[in-house]
This record gives C-alpha cells, structure tokens and sequence, in this order.
C-alpha cells in the first residue's frame, strides 16, 4: 500500500516542503514574513505527487529588525493590513496539526524538511520553534533534504527557476520569492527527481525488490 511504501522509501520519515520569505539573512534577529509548506503524498505504484499546501503570512516577532534590502527583494510589506498576519506560534501550530496527519496516515515516525537551500529555511525555522516555546515537533531538529544538492546532482542546476526548466517545469518568474509559488514549485521538482530516480530503477520497495529477486531465481539455470 502507498502508506507502507512512503515509510520505507525515506527510513521512516515524512518528507514535508517548506519555504520560508523573510526579513534578512539573521535568524536570530531578523522577522520571519512568510511560511509555506507543501504535504508530499504517493500513489499505490510508488509514484510520489504534490499534495496540500498550507501558507501563512506572518508578524514580526517583536525587537526583530527588518533590513529595507530584503524586503525589496521578496517585495514584501509587513505594515500592509491587507496581509493578514498571523503570530509565528499560530502559524507553526497550524503547519505541524497538517503535518502530523499525514505523518500518521502514512506511518512515519517523524517528518524530514525539503528545502531549496535547505540550511537557510531550516535556520529560521528552528529559530522561530525556539522563540514561541513549542515543544512537540514533528521534524527531525536538523536532518534536511536539499533540493538544490539533488538538483545539482540529476539536473545539473542548483538555481531553482533553471532546475525546473530542466526537469520541464514551468516556472512564473514574476511568481518567485513567495513562500507559496516558491514552496510548490520545489515541491514540484522534489517529485519530479525522486520518481525520476525510481524509474531508472535506483530505488525499489520491498516488494519490488522481492519480485525482482523472484523473476532473477527463475531465470538461473
């Protein structure tokens, strides 16, 4: 079944897509302003596909500064009303109440972040964690899948919009740097790179690896 091969392809972690927009590159001292995050679900043929994706505008935390360069770059205002922001701790409650449902449909022990540089995103993440107190977690505290490695690796690309024009994705640059455009579309390429690999015959659940083992027996002289 899909949820048993989901389990076995990752050692028992559920791969969830995050993408964070943010004030700066400290994260420590500068806001997180936008959280996206992108449930990863799998057919019956082990073929994996982008699922829901949850989106929150987020508030400041307060004494956090916010550099003028970053906020021309992701062109985000966190004065506009219109934004309807949430507090970080409301934001990530909402994320991990998604996350460890499909965690539970599909078995997993704990939830593993994908990320396009996933170091940057992972930072304030965690960094968001430790400022609200939250002290359940679904994720692996520091384990992390990095699409732009992955990238560089099966489509020698490490820039998101050029790896997915490789994989044949179809990619807005005028959509780019919002976490839900930018979450989907890794979303998108991490599927694409996982079932491409799996077609080439790289990776095979159990019950593949004991047919092929059977249909190999019969074929020995």
């Amino acid at each position: 079944m899909a949820h048993t091969k989901l389990k076995q392809r990752f050692r028992g972690y559920y791969p969830v897509v995050i993408d964070v927009e943010t004030a700066g590159f400290d994260a420590q001292n500068n806001a997180l302003l936008e959280i996206a995050a992108t449930m990863i679900e799998m057919k019956e043929d082990g073929e994996m596909y982008c699922g829901e994706t949850i989106q929150f505008n987020i508030e400041p935390f307060e004494g956090s500064t916010l550099v003028q360069a970053a906020l021309e770059f992701n062109g985000i205002d966190p004065t506009n009303p219109l934004r309807n922001a949430v507090s970080e701790k409301e934001a990530l409650s909402e994320i991990f109440k998604l996350v460890r449902k499909r965690q539970k449909f599909y078995q997993c022990q704990r939830s593993v972040m994908v990320a396009h540089n996933s170091a940057f995103d992972m930072s304030f993440f965690n960094a968001a964690i430790a400022r609200t107190a939250i002290k359940r977690t679904p994720f692996h505290p520091f384990v992390s899948f990095d699409t732009t490695s992955l990238a560089g690796l099966t489509l020698g690309q490490t820039v998101l919009i050029k790896a997915c024009q490789a994989a044949g994705i179809e990619f807005d640059n005028k959509e780019a740097h919002s976490a839900l455009y930018d979450t989907q579309k890794t979303a998108e390429l991490f599927c694409y790179m996982v079932n491409k690999w799996k077609n080439l015959g790289g990776w095979q659940d159990a019950e593949e690896a004991s047919e092929a083992g059977d249909s190999e027996n019969d074929n020995t002289d």
